[in-house]
C-alpha cells in the first residue's frame, strides 16, 4: 500500500543513493507530467512597460522630493 503525502505542490523526486547525473536526470524527467508543464505555459495578464516606466517615474519623483523635504 502507497501513501502520497501532499508536499504544496512541489514533487519529492526519489532517486537511488550515488545516482549518477544521467540517472537523476532520466528520474526528473519521468516524473514530469502535463500538469507540472500546464503550471508553466498558463499566460498572465500583461502590463504594458509604458505603464509600469510610468509608475516608476512617478514613484522616483515622489521619494526624491521627499528627501528634499527632510534636508
Amino acid at each position: 500500500m502507497s501513501r502520497k503525502k501532499k508536499t504544496d505542490g512541489i514533487p519529492i523526486l526519489r532517486v537511488p543513493k550515488n545516482a549518477t547525473m544521467k540517472q537523476i536526470y532520466a528520474a526528473a524527467r519521468k516524473a514530469f507530467t502535463a500538469d507540472d508543464l500546464a503550471k508553466f505555459a498558463n499566460e498572465e495578464k500583461m502590463v504594458p512597460a509604458r505603464q509600469v516606466l510610468a509608475e516608476l517615474e512617478a514613484l522616483s519623483q515622489e521619494t526624491e522630493s521627499g528627501k528634499k523635504r527632510k534636508s
